[in-house]
């Protein structure tokens, strides 16, 4: 059984909205940061407990409180109760298994999408949940590890004199999503290089291994895909949201990252007609090499026939067979199955079957 269904099974039987962590723990320790600023300044700090984050709830200026990893529930709770969200929100949060969604809440909106991640050579592209609470005042966002996309986000705020310093949460959020999907280029162009690889290894020496990494970039494609074609309707229902919270302003940067999401698509898409491609080349590839042995194996089991026969007729042991008696029969024979042999394989050549 998957290790996800597994997981998801020790929530069988509970009531809606009980907070279990559902997903792996990749971090030791629940790390929380804090960016509260407006256009005049900025306070960064990292606060030890939840508790420090609740004064920040009613300020006048833009509060970003960042969570790195989901697993202590009791954080979760606590942080969400002082901020009004709806306990189902907070299971929705602790679940990592969740499809990219978008839910308008009426005091926030809440947002949750996939993180890209993957070195060169990895075997896999790690696949991490994100989720977003977008306030009147505040954005929430949660993940499951320290260490994201959102370093350039960061130094912006820190810099100041630009838009994300002046506008308000709603384009904090847009530029949040916006660090993601800006990742995924990075992740496909890495895919990219690893199907360039397999490529010359079909062309030049096609060999299981080439097969298995065929195999597992299919894979990755499939998660990719999971992870980015529902990002298209989030992306289009905040462009359609009726909410204040969205400000007319800002929709034109969502509509942005949609035009992005489906360069993203698309390129996904390509990759995947490719890995398919290249999986039907290298069973042909094979069906050709077995083709080349096999007829090599004929023409010469199609020599060898009326040699054979020509050795096994003059192998029999009777006593009246004039040739036996001849002093120059056995050059003779020799001459005659050299003559066969070499007429056939001029005819073979002749045919263009060598």
């Amino acid at each position: 059984m998957p290790q996800s269904v597994k997981k998801r099974s020790r929530k069988a039987g509970l009531p809606p909205g009980t907070l279990v962590h559902v997903g792996e723990r990749k971090t030791e320790r629940i790390k929380i940061s804090v960016f509260d600023y407006n256009e005049a300044g900025v306070e960064e700090r990292e606060v030890r407990t939840v508790e420090e984050c609740f004064p920040f709830k009613d300020k006048p200026t833009v509060t970003w409180i960042n969570v790195d990893g989901i697993h202590d529930t009791s954080v979760i709770e606590r942080l969400g109760t002082h901020f009004g969200i709806h306990p189902l929100i907070l299971e929705d949060i602790l679940n990592t298994n969740q499809r990219p969604k978008m839910e308008d809440m009426g005091d926030y909106i809440y947002i949750v999408l996939k993180t890209l991640e993957g070195g060169p050579g990895a075997g896999a592209e790690a696949i991490e949940q994100n989720s977003f609470i977008l306030g009147s005042n505040f954005v929430l966002s949660f993940q499951e590890r320290e260490g994201d996309a959102f370093g350039p986000v960061r130094d912006r705020i820190r810099k100041g004199g630009n838009r994300i310093r002046r506008l308000g949460p709603d384009y904090l959020v847009y530029a949040l999503i916006d660090a993601v999907v800006d990742s995924y280029f990075s992740v496909l162009e890495r895919v990219g290089e690893r199907i360039e690889v397999l490529e010359e290894e079909l062309v030049a020496d096609p060999s299981p291994k080439t097969l298995q990494g065929i195999h597992v970039l299919k894979n990755e494609m499939l998660y990719l895909r999971k992870a980015v074609w529902p990002l298209r309707e989030v992306i289009s229902s905040i462009e359609r949201t009726e909410s204040a919270l969205v400000k007319k302003e800002t929709e034109i940067f969502f509509r942005d990252i949609y035009d992005h999401i489906i360069q993203v698509i698309d390129t996904v898409e390509t990759y995947r007609d490719m890995l398919g491609g290249m999986f039907d080349t290298y069973l042909s590839s094979l069906s050709n090499r077995m083709n080349e042995v096999m007829k090599v194996l004929t023409i010469i089991a199609t020599i060898f026939i009326p040699l054979t026969f020509l050795a096994g007729v003059y192998g029999m042991n009777f006593k009246f067979m004039p040739e036996l008696g001849w002093r120059w029969g056995y050059p003779a024979l020799w001459t005659v199955i050299i003559a066969v042999a070499v007429t056939m394989l001029l005819f073979f050549k002749k045919k263009k079957w060598l």
